[in-house]
Parts: structure tokens; sequence; C-alpha cells
């Protein structure tokens, strides 16, 4: 799942006076459902992610997502689900026949849409034909492959339990399963990693042609193994000749870039992703999960879920951990942290759409950031110039007092 952020203390200019009119139409809705648990942390990781115990508590935990879905679906009655995401963790360590429970389970609470996209993440070293094709057939569409390297030293930097050639072989048995649709997920910036080192991965990466790819650099997050033990990572320099010629070698190879991380073949960006980016709803169930819910008198609820575990298969303890009503101050930084990532914007009537607000409550951060040469001078779509997407955090310094 993409990083969550909360701009709760942020106070947005203008906004406060404006008034906020019940939303129109809802936004679509997807379910993101978190599986906790994998085989082992990595030293990079901070998301809510627990090394699995020899036999992992499936059957009960299907049954707290199912219970955990049945105290959402009163803000979402009517509604239908455009999209499916499972993360983690490593979802692909549960068997079809949990997924399978759950998935009918979901259905019968919420209808899904004709063509729902359904996404299991899934790392190489979990691979197991039979069961990929058992997922396949439960109506599971799209994989998101962790591959992060195809080296076996920077993998063994990574903490990864998978080598190079599970890698390549992963993407063979994710089509011979009947996907074609998938995304690798691979890292740059490792440790010690060099220009070459970078390419090489990207080009083994585009050579077994995945429909997306999601390619974004190692960064050092707190609550990790390496926030507290720093691996020696490239300098600058390399970082930026790395960033300049991937997407270069992407772009020559038809994948092109619609969010600052990820990269499509024509018509195949992730439904989900542009969801969530484009300031849409969704549900989140399972130990962590967050959720975004829009309501027709234009209130907006963020919520999120007990973290761990065992907390969240105690039958005392509530699934959620904690709701927040977004304000009008928050409301337009809310939105444009999530739309500004794309490349191409949006539209500035969504604005207006997905927050209830006017668009005249951005005028004097919109002319600050189009002087300064970071926001697109275009009425009609809310974008960042290509300096305002390597600086996307001044970007939006702009809209705040």
């Amino acid at each position: 799942m993409t990083r969550d952020s909360s701009a709760s203390s942020l106070i947005v200019g203008g906004a406060a006076s404006s008034p906020r009119a019940p939303l129109p139409t809802l936004p679509p809705l997807a379910l993101y459902i978190h599986i906790p648990w994998c085989v082992r942390k990595c030293p990079y990781c901070d998301f809510n992610s627990h090394t699995a115990s020899p036999v992992l508590p499936e059957q009960e935990y299907v049954d707290a997502l199912l219970a955990d879905l049945d105290q959402d679906l009163h803000a979402v009655y009517g509604r239908e689900i455009s999209s499916i995401f499972f993360g983690g963790g490593t979802p692909s360590l549960f068997s079809a026949e949990a997924l399978g429970r759950l998935l009918a389970g979901v259905e019968q609470r919420i209808p899904f849409a004709d063509d729902i996209e359904i996404t299991l993440e899934a790392n190489p070293g979990t691979f197991e034909q039979e069961k990929f094709v058992a997922y396949r057939k439960l109506g599971i569409n799209r994989l998101s492959i962790g591959i992060q390297s195809f080296q076996q030293e920077k993998l063994k930097a990574l903490g990864r339990i998978h080598n190079g050639d599970e890698a390549v072989r992963a993407a063979g048995m994710a089509r011979q399963a009947g996907f074609d649709n998938f995304n690798l997920d691979l890292m740059h910036g490792l440790p010690d990693q060099s220009l070459d080192d970078a390419l090489s991965d990207l080009r083994q990466a585009i050579e077994l042609n995945p429909t997306h790819i999601s390619w974004y650099q190692l960064t050092l997050e707190p609550n990790t193994v390496f926030w507290n033990q720093p691996p020696v990572l490239p300098e600058d320099d390399t970082l930026w000749d790395i960033q300049e010629a991937g997407q270069a070698l992407l772009a020559e190879h038809g994948y092109a870039q619609y969010e600052v991380s990820a990269y499509a073949q024509a018509g195949r960006p992730a439904r989900h992703n542009l969801n969530y980016w484009s300031f849409g709803d969704f549900i989140g169930i399972g130990a962590g999960a967050h959720g975004k819910l829009s309501h027709p008198d234009g209130r907006i609820v963020r919520t999120w879920k007990t973290r761990l575990p065992k907390d969240y298969l105690n039958p005392v303890k509530s699934f959620q951990a904690g709701e927040k009503a977004l304000t009008n101050d928050e409301m337009p930084f809310e939105f444009l942290m999530n739309a500004l990532r794309l490349t191409a914007g949006v539209e500035s009537r969504l604005y207006p759409q997905r927050t209830g607000l006017s668009l005249q409550s951005l005028a004097e951060g919109r002319a600050a950031a189009e002087q300064s040469g970071l926001l697109q001078v275009e009425p009609s779509r809310l974008a960042a110039t290509e300096r305002g997407q390597l600086f996307l955090n001044d970007l939006l310094q702009q809209f705040l007092n």
C-alpha cells in the first residue's frame, strides 16, 4: 500500500472561511485489505508487518476481517467497489482457500463493479504455481510482485528471502498462472549501488514485460533497522544520474510515468492507485489499515484500525483505533498532497467535487505556486510543473499559512 500521511496539524490559507457544500456525487470506492505477516521483516520496511509463525491464523483472521468490514458497512450503503488491494506484509502467504472465503464474504456485503480490479501483493519467495493458478480462479486479476532487485548482493543487503533467479521465475509463473496484468516493485539508491547496477535491474525488469513497474528510491525510515544502523547509500550525484537515466530507459520502452514512482504501459495504470491519488474513497480493513470515506453531507472521515495482530484478533478489543473528520482548513492540503503526485495532475473541477470547497479557497496559494514555477499555469487543471514534481514539498508549502 502507498504510505499514509497525515496533515492534521496543517492550516491552509483561505480555506477556513470557505463554506463546504454537500458533495454532488461520491467518489469511486475501493477496499484495502491488510495481511500483516511476512516470512521475515526487512531492515528497510516501516509498514505494519510482523514475522509469521509456522502456522498462520487464517480462519480467525478472515473472520475478523469480515467482522471489521461489517462495522464499516453503514457508511457505504448502496455503493459498489471498483478495486480491491491485498497489501502487507505478504498476502501471498495466505492460502487460496482463505482468500476465496474472504472475497466471497466481501461480495455478499458490497457489490463488485463488473470490471473490478483485484490486486494481490506477492513476494518471489512465496510463489507456488498451483497456488497462483488458484488465486487467478478466485477473480484476483492483478499481481504486485516485490522484486526490489535482481542482484544477489543487493537482495542480501535488503534482507530479502529470494534470489535473482527466483525473481525472474516469479514473473514467468505469474503469466503462466493467467495473470496478464502485473506490477514489478523495484528499488534504486540501494547500498553501494552504481548507475550501471540500477540500470541493469531496470533492464531485467523491462525484459520480463510487466504491465506496470513501481520504481522508487530507498529511503531510511524511522523505526527500522536501517534507520538505527544506516547502510552506505549512493551520493546525491549518483542518485540524480540514476533517476534521470532510469526514467529515460522506462520511457524508451513504453512505460509512461503517471505518478512519482509509478510507470505503466498504455492503458495499464493501477486503478487502485489512481483512485487513491485522485482523492477517491477506500475502506481499510485489517491490522493497521487506514481508510477514507466521504459522506453526502460533505464530511470526509479518515479511519485507522488496531495495529498489532494479537490486538486485532482479540474479541474484547475494538477493530477501530481512531477516526478523524477533516476540517475545511485541512482539506486543500489533503487533496493536493495526493493529486499533485500524479504527473498529469487532475482536472480543477475535481477539487470542489471531492472536497465540497470552492476553487477560490486555493486562489492565493495557486497564484504563488504558479509564480514560483512549481504549478502549471492552466486554469482547467491542477498539475505540478517538472520542477514542481522534483520539489513537491516546496510546492505544497505554497498552500500553507
